[in-house]
C-alpha cells in the first residue's frame, strides 16, 4: 500500500472549521428556538451571531481558495458512472462489491458526491445564510422602511432559515455516515485529518500518469 497526498492543508482546515461552526450554529440556533437550555437565550443568540459571521468569512476565504487553486473543478457535475455509483450505494456496498470509481488528487469526488456537494454549496448554504442575515438585520430593514419587509415577513424568513438549518443537519448526518463507506470505517476520516489516502501501487501509478498528462502543454 502507498500513501497519496489528496487533501491539502487549507482544505482540511476549511472542512473541519466549517463543520464545527455549523454544529455550533445548530446548537445555539435551536436553543434560541427554545429546544433546550445550554447557554441561556441571550448568550446563545450572541454566540449564534458571532459564529454566523465567522462562517461567512470562512466561506468567502474558501471561495477565493477554490478559484485561485482550480479546486472548483472538483464540483463540476458529470453523469459518467453516476448510475453505477447510485446502485453501489443502494445495494453494491452491502454485497462487498468494489467501488465503481477511484479517488485521485485530480478527482476527489465521485459523480454522486459532485452533484450533492454542488447543491450544498449553491442552494442549501446560501438559503440558510441569506435567510439568517435577513433575520438578524430585520429590525434595521424595518426602521429604514425597505421594501424587503413587505415582501418577506419575519415569520417567512424564520421558516426558511429553520428549514435550511434542519436540512444542514440532515446533510451532516448523511455525510458522517458516508465517511464510513471507505476501505475501512475510519479511513476517510483519517485521510481528512492527515491529508493522505492509502492506495495500492497500481492505483498510485495511474494517478501519477493522469496528473502528468494533465500538466502537459
Amino acid at each position: 500500500m502507498e500513501k497519496i497526498y489528496i487533501y491539502k492543508g487549507f482544505e482540511r482546515f476549511w472542512h473541519w472549521t466549517q463543520a464545527s461552526l455549523i454544529l455550533f450554529l445548530a446548537l445555539t440556533g435551536f436553543e434560541v428556538h427554545g429546544a433546550f437550555h445550554v447557554f441561556g437565550f441571550e448568550k446563545a443568540a450572541a454566540f449564534h451571531r458571532t459564529a454566523s459571521w465567522l462562517l461567512i468569512g470562512l466561506i468567502i476565504l474558501a471561495i477565493f481558495w477554490h478559484i485561485t487553486t482550480g479546486e472548483w473543478r472538483q464540483y463540476i457535475p458529470t453523469t459518467k458512472q453516476l448510475k453505477e455509483q447510485i446502485l453501489y450505494y443502494l445495494k453494491g456496498i452491502f454485497k462487498g462489491e468494489p467501488h465503481p470509481t477511484e479517488k485521485t488528487e485530480l478527482s476527489k469526488l465521485n459523480p454522486l458526491q459532485r452533484i450533492v456537494y454542488l447543491g450544498f454549496k449553491l442552494i442549501l448554504v446560501p438559503l440558510t445564510i441569506l435567510s439568517g442575515i435577513l433575520y438578524m438585520l430585520y429590525k434595521t430593514f424595518d426602521q429604514n422602511n425597505l421594501i424587503v419587509i413587505e415582501e418577506y415577513p419575519l415569520e417567512s424568513i424564520a421558516f426558511w432559515h429553520t428549514l435550511g438549518a434542519i436540512l444542514l443537519m440532515v446533510f451532516l448526518v448523511v455525510h458522517v455516515y458516508m465517511t464510513t463507506t471507505g476501505k475501512t470505517p475510519t479511513s476517510n476520516i483519517k485521510a481528512m485529518i492527515t491529508g493522505y489516502e492509502e492506495f495500492d501501487e497500481e492505483h498510485k501509478e495511474e494517478t501519477v500518469k493522469n496528473k502528468n498528462t494533465k500538466n502537459q502543454p
